[in-house]
């Protein structure tokens, strides 16, 4: 009902946007007859009386939505017969219960009680509903008339609409920044947590990463142990063979389609590398799993090197083929950016091409390419899906490629799988995890941007 709701108001603020328009514009013309100029537009005029229509009609339908669900469910609970007694983890599974009765997910046959409340959920959503469409298309029409009557030629619609846009913007602001302070401020609950069940000491410097525990009476599990370093490890192996893949790839072939190719040949090359970008992660694994890691295994069987089926090089390999477009692309218009009047000053002073490159171009570019790598490392560090379908799952410090090693993500993914339960240290410690992810890749993000705002130079 909402839907159609939200629909009806769209409705409501196209007509009232053209009835705002025409009114605007038959003010102007008679206005012009006595020489008064107006002040706005008509089409400031019809936007003027659409947003006065629609947008105190929305805040209304949202704020009812965000509240409607706990005002019923309190009224309910209330109404059920010995509530009073029940604590909050009763009241939660009464209400879940009420309410998978009220929408017809009959499991078993309710008691009396229950599906009495589940009746007067029913009504309270069904009054709730009428009564949200009425006051919605009442403050709606209110609006319109309100839009409708300020219209005149004195009247500054520009900068009402202008107002109003600005507005629109910094709530948009505001609530991206409101959901991240939420995501942190979750992570970082859950994590504290695990840090009162598991000490910090022993997460940050424990040489051993065995989650497995038990999380039921009924099951037979070890200890546990909880120690970061071997999993970190296995993130720093990953991620240093595919930059070592990533980079020099990625700023050679920039310096080649930048300063070498041929412009046809650039238009064609180019996006077919950016390719490789919107290419999903799953197929990369697919590749890793099926082509890359049986060849290295091969590999190592010639030259006598042991190799694992799931190698730490296998993955490397992969993840820095699937990140040379972010560095690629960002070197490319690093290259760009630097003015053509130094490229020619370098070449008149009888510097050769790739002396130009090396001591003009390079140095100009560096704060980009600088930004652009430790913006893939970023993406490195975080990749899940390659990592999982070909990385393995033994947490170990080695600085073998040829053997199997694990990262953060995968971790996160294993420890959140199954019958887990929010109260142990098992699944608690994939927050601690991740708030150690979200810290590495901060602190990478904020080194990279301090990197290219300390190196930038503006030509």
């Amino acid at each position: 009902m909402s839907g159609y709701l939200f629909l009806v108001l769209v409705a409501a603020a196209v007509i009232a946007a053209y009835f705002g328009g025409s009114r605007a514009l038959a003010v102007a013309t008679t206005a012009g007859t006595s020489r008064i100029k107006a002040h706005s537009r008509p089409i400031y005029h019809g936007l003027n009386a659409a947003i006065w229509t629609a947008v105190p009609a929305f805040v209304f339908l949202l704020l009812w939505l965000a509240f409607q669900s706990s005002v019923i469910n309190q009224l309910v609970v209330a109404s059920y017969p010995g509530s009073e007694a029940m604590d909050g983890a009763a009241r939660s599974l009464l209400i879940g219960e009420i309410r998978q009765v009220a929408a017809g997910n009959l499991f078993r046959q309710p008691s009396p009680e229950v599906a009495a409340a589940a009746e007067h959920l029913r009504s309270l959503q069904t009054y709730s509903t009428y009564l949200m469409t009425a006051i919605g298309l009442c403050i709606a029409a209110v609006g319109a008339f309100l839009g409708m009557k300020v219209i005149s030629p004195r009247y500054r619609a520009r900068h009402s609409v202008e107002t109003a846009v600005t507005g629109f913007m910094m709530f948009s602001s505001l609530v991206a920044i409101i959901i991240t302070l939420g995501i942190v401020g979750s992570l970082v609950f859950e994590a504290l947590h695990f840090f009162a069940k598991v000490p910090v000491t022993e997460f940050l410097f424990g040489l051993r990463w065995e989650p497995q525990i038990a999380i039921r009476a009924d099951q037979v599990a070890g200890q546990g142990a909880f120690g970061v370093l071997p999993v970190l490890f296995g993130t720093f192996v990953i991620s240093a063979i595919a930059m070592l893949v990533a980079v020099p790839t990625g700023i050679l072939s920039a310096i080649y389609l930048t300063e070498y190719a041929h412009p046809r040949f650039r238009a064609v090359v180019k996006p077919l590398l950016e390719i490789l970008a919107g290419v999903p992660t799953v197929v990369y694994g697919f590749f890793a799993v099926l082509t890359v890691a049986p060849a290295i295994r091969a590999l190592g069987a010639a030259v006598g090197i042991p190799s694992s089926p799931n190698s730490a090089l296998a993955t490397g390999l992969v993840m820095g083929v699937m990140i040379i477009p972010f560095i690629s692309s960002l070197s490319d218009d690093a290259f760009a950016a630097v003015p053509r009047a130094m490229r020619d000053g370098s070449l008149a002073l009888g510097a050769t091409k790739g002396e130009t490159i090396r001591k003009v171009l390079l140095p100009a570019a560096l704060p980009g390419i600088i930004g652009g790598v430790l913006l893939a490392l970023s993406r490195a560090v975080g990749e899940t899906m390659i990592v999982v379908m070909a990385a393995g799952l033994i947490a170990k410090i080695t600085l073998n490629p040829f053997d199997a090693v694990t990262t953060v993500t995968v971790q996160i993914v294993t420890l959140l799988i199954g019958d887990s339960e929010f109260d142990n240290p098992k699944t608690l410690a994939a927050f601690a995890l991740g708030l150690v992810l979200f810290l590495v890749t901060l602190g990478l993000n904020l080194i990279a941007l301090r990197t290219v705002r300390k190196y930038r130079e503006k030509y």
